[in-house]
């Protein structure tokens, strides 16, 4: 499968952007969706997921309350609605996808296709 991520920009502390991931085929629904972020000088980490029917989600601490995962299986669509931004959120965002059967992988070894990745800046 090939993974497209969009939606990235500058924006101001407080604000919103929402991110979407494209993804080739017709067998998304196979797949556990993940998003991931990297900041400069960081390692890669998670942010969240979301299993292949969209009926759970998981998301890393730092987010939750903020951003919300979701995907659209008819349009081989995953979004990351992302509110209340901070600049620590600065990063460039990728998503990725695992072909488990069972529950939210959270490790980067774990998935198995990435999109080439988003910038998100937030400005103070």
């Amino acid at each position: 499968v090939q993974l497209q991520a969009s939606g990235g920009g500058l924006v101001q502390a407080g604000g919103s952007l929402r991110l979407s991931c494209a993804a080739s085929g017709r067998t998304f629904n196979s797949y556990v969706m993940g998003w991931f972020r990297q900041a400069p000088g960081k390692e890669r980490e998670f942010v969240a997921g979301i299993s292949r029917s969209g009926g759970s989600t998981y998301y890393t601490d730092s987010v939750k309350g903020r951003f919300t995962v979701s995907r659209d299986n008819a349009k081989n669509t995953v979004y990351l609605q992302m509110n209340s931004l901070k600049p620590e959120d600065t990063a460039v965002y990728y998503c990725a996808a695992d072909r488990r059967v069972f529950g939210i992988a959270t490790m980067t070894g774990e998935y198995d296709y990435w999109g080439q990745g988003t910038l998100v800046t937030v400005s103070s």
